[in-house]
Formats: structure tokens, sequence, C-alpha cells
């Protein structure tokens, strides 16, 4: 018996040796794989900063001889919190400072990033950059010239033009081959080896046909720059023409503006004592001193301390992380040819997951940065439209959530266009319901799914134009005397909610706008929304909806369910981020019509509180159909939470009506659908007739309607 206990641990002890020594190897091998994979990317890190050095060497040399119009670079400084940046275009070094500086330091590091080229510098050698970057406005000009430059940013929307020289086909930016520098032209994304360029540039010229996005970018032959005002007192001489011409969606508060100012300090990376100028109308600045006669203390590239001599640069400051400087300038377009069909490009940066400013560097990039607009409260859609005032067949992208559409497609309405533009939506809110109905996307992660920004571009630039039902929302309060009784309006594009769905977004949206740094993902937002539905199924606030609120159809009152919670009245086929309610494609008991985004009908369904909402997320539930008309009216006795397009409200005692408010021309993506390519074609054909004269604009817009509305 002993014997045999002894056998059984030295077999354990062996075992116990094999393991440690089979341990020992597979920590050995992962640190040893590790090691060679962080040298690979060192070595990988330096022959590409070499490369950029020997670019920026070889352009230096050539740029004399090029004779391409330049313009300032046009700074917007940021925090980098650890994001991987390039290089600085000033001494061609890393971004990032070393650790000494601690990791503090090393995260709250302000970096100088130019909105339209997007090269980087430190905050310090951005005074000292080049003016090499790309000029917007060469009205006078004879043709457009390729704007080299080196390739800072690698923009994988076109993997085609992003891996091969355009001249001789072979690879660029290929270390282990010990290829020939590379240069990209900052107007058609095209890149070419600098020992190809003098090739190219004897055999046929330099000339720049703005590459496969001609068709949607306005020619910077075409911009014009506006002489400005002369600046007083430091400040801009127009900020309050600007107020009066930017409109602002909700109030705009009153700002004390000093004119002088006195040092700037550094504070944890962060300046404080910012001129403030007024806001570029679209998004554009350039450089203008301060009137400060006092040093900078700067970080140098050791860690230590320095001061340069001579006054800092302006800024002016702006929330989120990003100060941008300089002095506006302002645009008009000429000679526009008329069968061009430009771009309109709106950027609402804060909405959904605020990938705004990311995005609005990349268009920058990819279009003639005047096409590009910042929506904000102290600027709306107007801007853009007054420079698109004389432009024909121009269409509009809006970069936000369905709230941004419908503050574009206002606009438009008090603009009177004679031929409207239709309008594309490219998705950054959370829902993002209209966008997945027009085959846009549920959010900005699925561009990446589509080939990129640039073939969104493009699909954008040959989609279908169909009709999209705008309706009208009076609501009146109730008062003892119906002389006080308020009565205001809005207008509705997607849905309106009243019950548990609207107290969720209500309670969502105060969240958001008490906690605005939590919401920077589209999938944590909806976690959050999905936590606020939870609570409601536990407090069932709503749940004598039944007896509080009566529901009228073309002037005939609809018995709500007893267990009803919330009622939702519909215009498109998505609700809450992609949940189809009336389910046209389900066999049904009812003899409703099918339900169409532009047959001046709306449905009304009901749902029985959040559970309910949960099941209908992810397919376990029905909600239940109870009527379709054209005139809706909800009438409350007490106070309910309510929500038209995701914009949620507490509504007091009163009466809802919803009444037809004509239509909007909207863009769908072609691609998505045999049918719609077919549409794409005769609506190019419509737009060359009416270039050559063979119809007007309202023969135009009528043939338009009704091809929309049988094909669609």
């Amino acid at each position: 018996m002993f014997d045999n206990d002894g056998s059984l641990l030295r077999v354990l002890n062996m075992w116990s040796t094999f393991d440690r020594v089979a341990l020992g190897w597979v920590i050995t091998v992962s640190v040893g794989i590790l090691s060679i994979v962080f040298a690979f990317l060192k070595w990988q890190r330096r022959t590409s900063l070499n490369g950029v050095k020997a670019s920026a060497r070889a352009k230096k040399k050539a740029w004399k001889k090029l004779n391409v119009p330049l313009s300032r670079h046009i700074w917007m400084e940021e925090y980098t919190y650890g994001e991987q940046l390039s290089t600085c275009c000033v001494c061609l070094t890393s971004l990032t400072f070393s650790q000494s500086l601690g990791t503090k330091a090393v995260l709250h590091t302000p970096v100088h990033r130019c909105s339209v080229c997007d090269v980087a510098a430190h905050f310090y050698c951005s005074q000292y950059a080049a003016k090499d970057c790309k000029c917007v406005a060469q009205a006078g000009h004879s043709h457009v010239q390729h704007h080299w430059s080196e390739r800072w940013i690698k923009l994988d929307d076109n993997p085609e033009m992003s891996a091969f020289c355009f001249y001789c086909d072979e690879p660029c930016d290929v270390p282990l081959l010990d290829a020939s520098p590379t240069w990209h032209c900052l107007w058609c994304q095209r890149l070419i080896h600098v020992k190809c360029h003098a090739k190219m540039t004897k055999e046929s010229g330099d000339d720049c046909d703005l590459g496969p996005l001609r068709n949607v970018i306005i020619s910077p032959l075409c911009v014009q720059e506006i002489e400005q005002d002369p600046i007083k007192n430091g400040m801009l001489s127009t900020i309050a023409e600007d107020a009066l011409l930017s409109p602002v969606h909700g109030q705009m508060k009153k700002r004390r503006i000093r004119t002088k100012i006195g040092p700037v300090r550094s504070v944890s990376g962060r300046f404080q004592n910012f001129v403030t100028p007024e806001k570029p109308m679209n998004g554009l600045s350039g450089l203008k001193k301060c009137n400060s006669e006092k040093n900078m203390d700067l970080l140098s590239k050791n860690g230590k301390m320095f001061g340069i001599k001579g006054p800092p640069t302006g800024f002016i400051q702006k929330r989120g992380g990003t100060v941008t400087y300089g002095l506006a300038k302002k645009f008009k377009i000429v000679d526009l040819p008329k069968d061009v069909r430009p771009l309109l490009v709106f950027i609402n940066t804060k909405s959904g997951a605020q990938n705004g400013p990311a995005l609005r560097r990349r268009l920058n990039m990819l279009l003639n940065p005047v096409q590009v607009f910042e929506l904000s409260s102290c600027q709306g859609p107007e801007a853009g439209f007054k420079l698109f005032s004389d432009v024909q067949n121009f269409r509009v992208l809006v970069c936000g959530g369905d709230g941004t559409v419908a503050w574009v497609l206002d606009a438009i309405e008090k603009f009177n266009f004679q031929s409207p533009p239709p309008v594309a939506i490219l998705p950054l809110g959370t829902g993002n319901d209209l966008a997945r109905v027009l085959r846009w996307g549920g959010g900005f992660s699925t561009i990446e799914g589509h080939g990129g920004l640039s073939n969104l571009l493009q699909d954008v630039g040959h989609a279908a134009v169909t009709m999209l039902d705008r309706w009208k929302i009076d609501i009146k309060e109730e008062n003892q005397d119906p002389a006080l009784a308020r009565t205001h309006s809005k207008f509705m594009l997607n849905y309106l909610g009243i019950g548990c769905d609207a107290k969720v977004a209500y309670e969502f949206h105060v969240y958001r706008e008490e906690n605005p740094e939590k919401f920077y993902n589209q999938f944590i937002n909806k976690l959050r929304y999905a936590k606020e539905g939870a609570k409601d199924i536990m407090d069932r606030a709503c749940a004598d909806l039944p007896w509080q609120v009566r529901l009228e159809v073309d002037g005939r009152e609809i018995q709500i369910p007893k267990d009803a919670e919330g009622l939702i009245v519909l215009n498109i086929s998505s609700y809450m981020g992609g949940v189809d309610l009336w389910q046209n494609d389900y066999d049904h008991a009812d003899d409703f019509n099918l339900q169409l985004i532009h047959d001046r009908m709306l449905e009304v369904v009901a749902v029985s509180g959040a559970w309910h909402l949960g099941k209908l997320q992810i397919g376990l539930s029905q909600a239940r159909r109870l009527a379709q008309g054209k005139t809706i009216k909800l009438h409350a006795s007490s106070p309910f939470p309510v929500q038209i397009d995701g914009e949620p409200y507490i509504q007091k005692p009163g009466s809802i009506e919803i009444n037809h408010h004509g239509q909007a021309f909207m863009l769908r993506r072609a691609s998505e659908e045999p049918r719609g390519r077919a549409v794409a074609i005769m609506t190019e054909v419509l737009l060359d007739a009416e270039c050559k004269g063979i119809i007007n604009a309202s023969q135009k817009n009528l043939l338009l309607e009704q091809m929309a509305l049988r094909l669609s």
C-alpha cells in the first residue's frame, strides 16, 4: 500500500515539474513574439516617418517650380487624450511627447491640426508652418493644378487609389521595396511617386480633374474670396453682421467681449483668456495675431520649458476640447457651369456619438471646404443656402440625426427655392430612423461597410429622388380664459409618441443634457436608452393613458385599448432604431392600407408599456394597429410626456392636431435596389433636359414628384 502511494507521489511530482517547464517555455515564447511584434511596429513607424521626411524634402525642392496657388493653414487646437496623431509638419518629429513629461502631460498636450488638409503641428511649431495648404478660392485661374503634399494621413476609403501610383501603377508606401517617396493630391486624392512626377509633368502637364468626386465638388475656379472690413482693436468688425445673418436654433446668449486681453497662460496644457472673434460662416478661418507683449512659456521637444519671442496667435474658444483661431473668411460662387451638380454638406457635431469634428476634417479633404458647414446654436443652415442661392441643381447632404434633417428641411422651405434641393443623410444620431428608410444606414459605422466615405459621396451624386410627407403639429394648451390659451406649431417627419415611449425618451434626453461627455458612442447611447426603459417597467407612470387621452382620426373617435400605455403616430416604417411597427410584410386581420412615406396618410399604433417596447425591439411582439388617416387629434386632460421625431417634452393639458404640410424632396440610395437605379437614371435625364432648356424648373419638379410616387 505504501509502495503504491510512493509511486503515485513520484508521478505527481514528475507532472508538476513538466508543467513548470512547459509554463516557462510558453512565457518565454510569448515574450519573444511580443518583442518581435513591438520591434516590427517600431520599425514600421520609423520607416513611415522617414518616408514623410523624404517627401517633405522633395516637395521643398520642387515647390517653386510647381507654381500652385497656396493658402495658409486653418489651425484647430485639439487635445490628444492618447490618440495616435500624425507627425508634426514643421519639425517632422512625433506629436506625442516623451514619457518623461508624465502620463498626465502626455494625455493633455495641445496639438494644432489644419481643418482643411488635416496636417498637424506642435502648438509651438504651428506659427512657423509654411503657407502650403490648398487654396479653396482660385477664381480667375484657367485650370486647377494638382496640389501635391506629403501623405500625412492615410485615407482608405478607396483602396485602389490609396495603394498605387496613378502614373506607373506601382505600389506606394511599401517599406520592403525601398520605393520612391510618395505625394498625394489634396484635390483628387491620387498618389504619385516623387520620381514619377517629373515624367508626368513633361508628358501631360500637372492639371487636376478633381478625381472621381468631380461631379459633387465645387471647383476652386468657381469660388471667389470676398474682401472683408479691416480689423479693429484685434477683433472682427463684422461680428454683429454674422450674428444677424446666422439665425439660431434656439436663443443666442449675450457674450461679453473684451477688446484688450492679458497674457495667455497655460494651465495643464490648456489655455486661458482667449480672444473670441466672430464665428466663421463656413468653418474656414485664417491666421490672426493678438496684441500680447509677453512671451508664452511652451514645452520643448525634450520636455523642458522655453519661450518664443513675439506675440502668440489669437484663438477662438470652442467647447468640446477643440479651439479654433484665426480670421474668418467669406466666399461667393461664380461662373459655375449649369451641368454641375455640387453637394452642400451640413454637419451637426453634437449628434449621437459626436463624430462630427473628425468627419468634418475628412469631408474638407475630399471636397472643397467651402461646401462644408458646421451647424451650431450660433449658425444654422441658412448660411450654406445663402452661399448656394444662385446654384442650380445642387444636392444636400445632412450629417446628423433625424432632428438635424428636420432643421435643414425647415430652412429649405423658408428659402422658397424654385427647384428645392433633394436631401441625403449621413446618419450620426442615435436612432437614425429616416436614414434607415432611405437606405443610408443606421449609423456612422455602416459607412465603412459600404466602401467608405468616398463611395457614399458618389452614391449621393447618383441617388434616386423620392418624396417624403411633412406634417404640421398644432399644440394648444388649455386655459380657463380662451384669450390666454397658447398655441404653437412644430413639424414632424418620422413619428409622434405620447406616453411610455416618450417618457423613456424624455429621461434619456435630460440625462444627456446633464452629462454630454458620457454619450460618445452609439452603442453606449442605446444601452443607456435601454436602462431608462427598464426603469419605466417598474414605474408604469403612463398606465392611466386610456382614461386621460382621447384619440380622433379624421373626425372619428378611436377607442384606446385599456392596457395601452403609449400611442405612436407614424409617418415612416422605422421607429426606435429600425423597428417596423406597422409591418407591411405581415398578414393582418384588419383592412388598413400599406404604409408609404408619400401617401399623405398617418398610421396610429398602441403599445402596452416599456416591456412591450423591449419585445418589439427584438421582434418578439407586434404593436396594435388602431387607425389610419389624414388628420390626427390627441386630447390630454393631464400632463403627459410627448416626443416628436425624438425630441421630447412635457405636454400640458390641451390638444395636439396633426395635418399634412406638403412634401420634401429626399434622396434614396439607389445602389441598394434595382428600381432605384432606374429612378436615378431618369432623374439625370430630367436634370439634363432642364439644363438644355427643354423643360423648365416647375415641369422638372412635377415630373420628379410623379416619378418618385410611382416607382419608389
